[in-house]
């Protein structure tokens, strides 16, 4: 967004997430490029300074002068500087969700890998999760003054000609590697070290920029980081903007409390501002209320976001992961900002109505490590409670041809969750092992897709879901009483005689002399039945 004030220049906000395995130097990073850090930067939580590590996400920012091709760029007009908004992720593995939160407001990922012990898992799992939110990335080879001097140069082409080929196949080929030392001598040499390669860094970032799409239309959704009080102002909450804009005396909307709240003041990295939209980093102050009851989660226009006790999404399985998709099993759903448990049951599209497709979404990726490029089609067969469905006991994989890559059938799932969820619709989800042995080398991200419709009532499974059409083949035979006439068979012991034979009208029958009939109604009492076979 424009900075509304006029005693300041224009400028433009870009997120750039920080990602990458635990102790590869993220923080170290962010605070080596910036020179702007907001009140959640560089890890507030003293379990994080005790441990080294970062728990939580941090931001902090630098500002420089808008690159050229920003500036030729017609949407670019009106803006005199750029500001790198950088999102350090957390890289330990049990901290994952908190990482599939912060990947979802970034526009450009830095993957930082320890240029020492290369791709670790959480590495993957971190390509993995930009694949599904982030359109561009650049590798940071950190640590290069772990390598010794004489054989230093020869190490980091060794190791960029292998991430090059990891990457061959994923949407981030051919992106730049760049190798560096974030903090020479390590987080106990003396901050007189200076870092060694960040410059280069600062110019390959800015050539790496471009125009957001930053729509300030629609309802407006924030995902809040951290919260705090101010004495004498109100309750000040930190974020970034998903959608939307808001401006001073708008009323927002605080799900998680269900409470609307007014806003009193926004700032942009300690600046005041009249207001902000899609993409920018703020701080929002409202009426008071107690920081402890939101120190993560989302903030909207009144009445735009629906808590859900199911949903119907799209499903597409992650290719890296080993498992199987069963029906009924419980996987961790992130969905919005929440990681909930969630029962997952799976179906598709009747057998010989299956098309193959890779996603439902044009924007997301495949993640299939056979596919040479990203697929980005639309789906075949839009979901719809109008049609009929097949149960499958598990999700299904395509048949990998020889030479090539088979796509899975067009597929979707209902998530039973065990507590309520506040999400937007058509939301990224992502279903994970989260209990897997994060030892393990194996990649704990299942599945991903888009949240397609959701239940709000509590009593879901008798209000909303018997519209959802999910039939299974089963097999039965009966006998043939008599034929009544040319198109009209009798049958019997195919139902009880207390079956409500009304449920069975239409029903599909095949004869053994090979002529398809149509269950019709009730005989008598018995729980005979009326066949009607069409003429040919």
């Amino acid at each position: 967004m424009a900075d509304s004030s006029n005693n300041h220049p224009k400028t433009l906000n870009f997120n750039v997430g920080v990602l990458g395995h635990v102790d590869s130097g993220k923080t170290s990073l962010a605070r080596a490029l910036s020179s702007t850090a907001s009140t959640a930067a560089f890890d507030k939580n003293p379990q994080s300074r005790e441990r080294g590590i970062t728990l939580d996400l941090g931001f902090s920012s630098f500002t420089v002068d808008l690159p050229e091709q920003l500036r030729e760029d017609p949407g670019g007009h009106g803006y005199d500087k750029l500001q790198f908004t950088l999102v350090d992720c957390p890289g330990h593995a049990s901290l994952i969700r908190t990482i599939i939160g912060g990947a979802q407001i970034i526009d450009l990922m830095m993957l930082v890998v320890d240029v020492v012990k290369g791709i670790q898992t959480q590495t993957a799992e971190c390509l993995l999760i930009g694949e599904l939110t982030c359109p561009r990335m650049v590798v940071i080879l950190n640590k290069t003054d772990l390598l010794p001097p004489n054989k230093r140069q020869t190490a980091i082409d060794k190791m960029t000609k292998r991430l090059h080929k990891t990457l061959e196949n994923t949407r981030f080929k051919d992106c730049p590697v760049i190798a560096l030392s974030a903090k020479p001598g390590g987080p106990e040499a003396p901050e007189t070290e200076e870092p060694h390669g960040v410059p280069e860094l600062i110019e390959l970032l800015k050539s790496q920029t471009y125009l957001p799409h930053r729509d300030p239309g629609g309802a407006l959704l924030m995902a809040v980081d951290h919260c705090f009080s101010i004495r004498g102002q109100g309750t000040v909450m930190t974020g970034t903007i998903l959608q939307g804009a808001l401006a001073v005396n708008d009323t927002v909307e605080i799900p998680a409390l269900k409470v609307t709240k007014k806003v009193k003041s926004v700032q942009m990295f300690r600046r005041p501002v009249a207001g902000a939209m899609q993409g920018d980093r703020v701080g929002v102050c409202v009426t008071q209320f107690d920081p402890k009851l939101l120190e993560r989660g989302v903030v909207c226009t009144p009445g735009s976001l629906h808590t859900l006790h199911a949903a119907l999404i799209s499903v597409r399985k992650i290719g890296y992961f080993k498992g199987s998709l069963a029906t009924r099993a419980k996987f961790h759903i992130t969905v919005g900002h929440e990681t909930v448990m969630a029962r997952v049951t799976f179906f598709g599209l009747p057998p010989g109505e299956t098309h193959q497709t890779s996603t439902t979404d044009p924007q997301l990726p495949t993640l299939d490590p056979h596919a040479s490029e990203p697929d980005r089609r639309p789906l075949d067969t839009p979901f719809s409670f109008d049609r009929e469905y097949f149960h499958q006991d598990e999700y299904v994989i395509g048949q990998r041809q020889a030479g090539g890559a088979g796509q899975d059938p067009e597929q979707w799932a209902l998530l039973e969750f065990e507590r309520p969820v506040t999400c937007p619709t058509l939301c990224l989800v992502i279903g994970s092992k989260l209990d897997t042995d994060i030892h393990a080398n194996a990649c704990r991200l299942a599945f991903q897709g888009r949240l397609l419709e959701g239940f709000e009532e509590k009593s879901y499974s008798e209000t909303t879901l018997p519209r959802l059409r999910i039939y299974k083949t089963k097999h039965k035979e009966g006998q043939v009483e008599r034929v009544t006439d040319d198109y009209t068979v009798i049958g019997r012991n195919l139902f009880k005689k207390e079956t409500n034979l009304q449920l069975f009208v239409g029903l599909k029958v095949t004869l053994s002399t090979g002529e398809a009939g149509v269950i019709e109604g009730g005989f008598g009492q018995s729980g005979k039945f009326k066949i009607r076979v069409p003429g040919q």
